[in-house]
Protein backbone atom coordinates (compact mmCIF):
# COMPACT_ATOMS: atom_id res chain seq x y z
CA UNK A 1 0.00 0.00 0.00
CA UNK A 2 1.20 3.51 -0.78
CA UNK A 3 2.03 5.85 2.08
CA UNK A 4 2.05 9.64 1.85
CA UNK A 5 4.27 11.71 4.07
CA UNK A 6 2.82 15.19 4.43
CA UNK A 7 2.81 18.34 6.54
CA UNK A 8 -0.53 20.03 7.29
CA UNK A 9 -1.27 22.81 4.83
CA UNK A 10 1.98 22.29 2.91
CA UNK A 11 2.15 21.66 -0.83
CA UNK A 12 1.80 17.95 -0.03
CA UNK A 13 -1.87 18.68 0.54
CA UNK A 14 -2.36 18.62 -3.24
CA UNK A 15 -1.21 15.00 -3.36
CA UNK A 16 -3.30 14.18 -0.29
CA UNK A 17 -6.40 15.55 -2.04
CA UNK A 18 -5.67 13.75 -5.30
CA UNK A 19 -5.28 10.42 -3.53
CA UNK A 20 -8.84 10.81 -2.23
CA UNK A 21 -10.21 12.22 -5.50
CA UNK A 22 -8.82 9.21 -7.35
CA UNK A 23 -9.95 6.73 -4.71
CA UNK A 24 -6.46 5.28 -4.41
CA UNK A 25 -5.79 3.07 -1.41
CA UNK A 26 -3.17 4.65 0.81
CA UNK A 27 -2.00 5.51 4.29
CA UNK A 28 -0.71 8.90 5.38
CA UNK A 29 1.62 10.13 8.09
CA UNK A 30 2.37 13.68 9.16
CA UNK A 31 5.92 15.01 9.28
CA UNK A 32 7.37 17.61 11.63
CA UNK A 33 9.47 19.52 9.10
CA UNK A 34 11.49 21.34 11.73
CA UNK A 35 12.45 18.23 13.65
CA UNK A 36 12.51 16.07 10.50
CA UNK A 37 10.60 13.35 12.34
CA UNK A 38 7.43 11.57 11.32
CA UNK A 39 4.43 11.33 13.63
CA UNK A 40 5.51 7.75 14.29
CA UNK A 41 8.98 8.89 15.37
CA UNK A 42 10.93 7.90 12.27
CA UNK A 43 13.88 9.91 10.97
CA UNK A 44 12.43 11.69 7.96
CA UNK A 45 15.86 12.29 6.44
CA UNK A 46 16.08 8.52 5.99
CA UNK A 47 12.82 8.53 4.06
CA UNK A 48 13.47 11.60 1.93
CA UNK A 49 17.04 12.95 1.96
CA UNK A 50 15.68 16.27 0.63
CA UNK A 51 13.86 16.72 3.94
CA UNK A 52 10.78 18.12 2.22
CA UNK A 53 7.23 16.96 1.66
CA UNK A 54 5.57 15.31 -0.09
CA UNK A 55 7.19 11.90 -0.26
CA UNK A 56 5.18 8.95 -1.50
CA UNK A 57 6.29 5.47 -0.49
CA UNK A 58 5.04 3.32 -3.36
CA UNK A 59 4.95 0.19 -1.21
CA UNK A 60 7.59 -1.59 -3.30
CA UNK A 61 10.73 -0.09 -1.84
CA UNK A 62 10.57 3.01 -4.03
CA UNK A 63 9.91 6.51 -2.72
CA UNK A 64 8.78 9.22 -5.13
CA UNK A 65 9.25 12.91 -4.34
CA UNK A 66 8.39 16.30 -5.89
CA UNK A 67 4.78 17.43 -6.04
CA UNK A 68 4.44 17.67 -9.82
CA UNK A 69 5.99 14.25 -10.37
CA UNK A 70 3.80 12.56 -7.77
CA UNK A 71 0.62 14.20 -9.08
CA UNK A 72 1.40 12.99 -12.59
CA UNK A 73 2.25 9.49 -11.33
CA UNK A 74 -1.04 9.26 -9.45
CA UNK A 75 -2.98 10.61 -12.41
CA UNK A 76 -1.62 7.82 -14.58
CA UNK A 77 -1.99 5.22 -11.84
CA UNK A 78 -5.65 6.08 -11.36
CA UNK A 79 -6.49 5.16 -14.94
CA UNK A 80 -8.97 8.05 -14.91
CA UNK A 81 -8.39 9.94 -18.14
CA UNK A 82 -10.40 12.85 -16.79
CA UNK A 83 -7.72 13.48 -14.17
CA UNK A 84 -4.86 13.06 -16.64
CA UNK A 85 -5.50 12.26 -20.31
CA UNK A 86 -3.35 9.64 -22.06
CA UNK A 87 -0.01 10.23 -23.77
CA UNK A 88 -0.47 11.81 -27.16
CA UNK A 89 -3.61 13.79 -26.40
CA UNK A 90 -3.09 17.57 -26.44
CA UNK A 91 -5.27 17.94 -23.35
CA UNK A 92 -2.68 15.95 -21.36
CA UNK A 93 -0.06 18.55 -22.16
CA UNK A 94 -2.45 21.36 -21.28
CA UNK A 95 -2.81 19.74 -17.86
CA UNK A 96 0.97 19.48 -17.55
CA UNK A 97 1.32 23.07 -18.76
CA UNK A 98 -0.84 24.19 -15.83
CA UNK A 99 0.98 21.85 -13.46
CA UNK A 100 4.36 23.30 -14.35
CA UNK A 101 3.10 26.88 -14.16
CA UNK A 102 1.78 26.25 -10.66
CA UNK A 103 5.01 24.52 -9.58
CA UNK A 104 7.50 26.98 -11.02
CA UNK A 105 5.72 30.33 -11.04
CA UNK A 106 3.38 30.10 -8.05
CA UNK A 107 4.82 27.51 -5.67
CA UNK A 108 8.45 28.57 -6.02
CA UNK A 109 7.35 32.19 -6.20
CA UNK A 110 6.28 32.04 -2.56
CA UNK A 111 9.83 31.17 -1.48
CA UNK A 112 10.95 34.59 -0.16
CA UNK A 113 7.73 34.94 1.85
CA UNK A 114 8.63 31.87 3.90
CA UNK A 115 12.11 33.26 4.63
CA UNK A 116 12.19 34.94 8.07
CA UNK A 117 15.37 36.82 7.13
CA UNK A 118 13.91 38.39 3.96
CA UNK A 119 13.45 42.16 4.15
CA UNK A 120 10.05 43.83 4.04
CA UNK A 121 10.90 45.32 0.64
CA UNK A 122 11.90 41.92 -0.71
CA UNK A 123 8.68 40.38 0.52
CA UNK A 124 6.59 43.13 -1.02
CA UNK A 125 8.38 42.71 -4.33
CA UNK A 126 7.56 39.02 -4.12
CA UNK A 127 3.88 39.77 -3.48
CA UNK A 128 3.81 42.12 -6.46
CA UNK A 129 5.35 39.48 -8.71
CA UNK A 130 2.97 36.80 -7.48
CA UNK A 131 0.06 39.15 -8.13
CA UNK A 132 0.99 39.20 -11.81
CA UNK A 133 1.04 35.41 -11.85
CA UNK A 134 -2.38 35.31 -10.21
CA UNK A 135 -3.60 37.82 -12.80
CA UNK A 136 -2.64 35.30 -15.47
CA UNK A 137 -4.24 32.39 -13.61
CA UNK A 138 -7.46 34.38 -13.20
CA UNK A 139 -7.56 35.16 -16.91
CA UNK A 140 -6.85 31.59 -18.00
CA UNK A 141 -9.29 30.08 -15.52
CA UNK A 142 -12.18 32.13 -16.87
CA UNK A 143 -15.53 30.74 -15.79
CA UNK A 144 -13.99 27.39 -14.89
CA UNK A 145 -15.24 25.65 -12.93
CA UNK A 146 -11.79 24.01 -13.04
CA UNK A 147 -8.51 25.01 -14.66
CA UNK A 148 -9.36 23.17 -17.86
CA UNK A 149 -13.11 23.59 -17.87
CA UNK A 150 -15.74 21.17 -16.66
CA UNK A 151 -13.50 18.35 -15.41
CA UNK A 152 -11.18 18.39 -12.41
CA UNK A 153 -7.61 17.37 -13.26
CA UNK A 154 -4.43 16.74 -11.31
CA UNK A 155 -3.61 20.47 -11.52
CA UNK A 156 -6.65 21.66 -9.57
CA UNK A 157 -5.67 20.48 -6.07
CA UNK A 158 -2.25 22.10 -6.52
CA UNK A 159 -3.75 25.46 -7.48
CA UNK A 160 -6.13 25.19 -4.53
CA UNK A 161 -3.25 24.83 -2.08
CA UNK A 162 -1.42 27.81 -3.56
CA UNK A 163 -4.52 29.97 -3.15
CA UNK A 164 -4.80 28.90 0.47
CA UNK A 165 -1.28 30.18 1.08
CA UNK A 166 -2.13 33.75 0.10
CA UNK A 167 -3.85 34.57 3.38
CA UNK A 168 -0.73 33.65 5.35
CA UNK A 169 1.41 36.11 3.44
CA UNK A 170 -0.57 39.33 3.17
CA UNK A 171 -1.95 38.71 -0.31
CA UNK A 172 -5.61 39.67 -0.62
CA UNK A 173 -7.18 36.98 -2.78
CA UNK A 174 -10.40 38.98 -3.10
CA UNK A 175 -8.88 40.96 -5.96
CA UNK A 176 -9.26 37.81 -8.09
CA UNK A 177 -12.95 36.85 -7.84
CA UNK A 178 -12.56 33.97 -10.27
CA UNK A 179 -9.85 32.39 -8.14
CA UNK A 180 -11.93 32.93 -5.00
CA UNK A 181 -14.88 31.19 -6.66
CA UNK A 182 -12.59 28.33 -7.73
CA UNK A 183 -11.24 27.88 -4.20
CA UNK A 184 -14.76 27.88 -2.79
CA UNK A 185 -15.86 25.24 -5.30
CA UNK A 186 -12.90 23.09 -4.36
CA UNK A 187 -13.81 23.32 -0.66
CA UNK A 188 -17.21 21.77 -1.39
CA UNK A 189 -15.63 18.59 -2.74
CA UNK A 190 -15.77 15.60 -0.35
CA UNK A 191 -12.10 14.73 -0.96
CA UNK A 192 -11.01 18.24 0.03
CA UNK A 193 -13.14 18.19 3.17
CA UNK A 194 -11.69 14.82 4.18
CA UNK A 195 -8.13 16.08 3.77
CA UNK A 196 -8.65 19.40 5.52
CA UNK A 197 -10.12 17.53 8.49
CA UNK A 198 -7.40 14.87 8.44
CA UNK A 199 -4.73 17.60 8.46
CA UNK A 200 -6.43 19.39 11.36
CA UNK A 201 -7.30 22.47 9.32
CA UNK A 202 -11.05 22.46 9.94
CA UNK A 203 -12.51 23.23 13.33
CA UNK A 204 -14.88 20.47 14.33
CA UNK A 205 -18.33 21.62 15.42
CA UNK A 206 -19.05 21.02 19.08
CA UNK A 207 -22.39 19.38 19.75
CA UNK A 208 -24.74 21.49 21.88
Amino acid sequence: MMKLYYAPGACSQAVHILLHEAGLDHKSEAVDLRAKRTAGGADYWAINPKGAVPALDLGNGEVLTENAAILQYLGDLSGDERLLPPVGELRRYRVLEWLNFIATELHKGFGPLWNPTASADSKQATRDLLAKKFDYAEQRLGAGPFVLGEQLTIADPYLFVMLNWTGHHGIDLERWPGLVAFANRMRTRPAVDIVLRAEGLVEEEVAG
